[in-house]
């Protein structure tokens, strides 16, 4: 009987130990530049919804910025949501981001509404928004 209560002593405590070892994996490139890559177009958003011009001059490049403040239209309020779909990153370290898209506008007594499907280009290091493509969450309401 203590013969059995030892063998199943010594199971236990080794079946604690081995289970007390976890492999930590480390985080890859790519999911950090993903990662990043969202922070960035959350904080254009931000930028975009309070009417911070120099706050979405600073997350874009030149072209960038002037693909967004010329069809960026005035409102006196605004809702943006993104929900990311897809991300790829190419050999030169560019980044499509695929990004569904909700928002409502208000302007005076009108409220406007509108969803959909925006591709946000960014290059260079930092990552910075070169160009939306697609469905420009920027140029409402119309």
């Amino acid at each position: 009987m203590k013969r059995l209560f030892w063998v199943s002593l010594v199971v236990m405590a080794l079946v604690v130990i081995s289970c007390g070892k976890a492999a930590v994996k480390k985080v890859s490139e790519d999911s950090k530049t993903a990662t990043g890559s969202f922070a960035l177009i959350e904080s254009i958003k931000e930028a975009y919804c309070k009417k911070d011009v120099s706050g979405i001059e600073n997350y874009t490049t030149v072209d960038g910025f002037r693909a967004i403040s010329r069809v960026v239209k005035p409102f006196d309020s605004a809702e943006l949501s993104f929900t990311p779909v897809l991300v790829e990153i190419d050999d030169d370290g560019n980044v499509n981001v695929n990004v569904s898209w909700k928002g409502t506008w208000k302007k005076g007594e009108k409220t406007s509404e509108e969803r959909g499907m925006a591709v946000f280009v960014l290059k260079g290091m930092p990552l910075k928004v070169d160009a939306v493509l697609r469905a420009n969450p920027f140029k409402y309401p119309e």
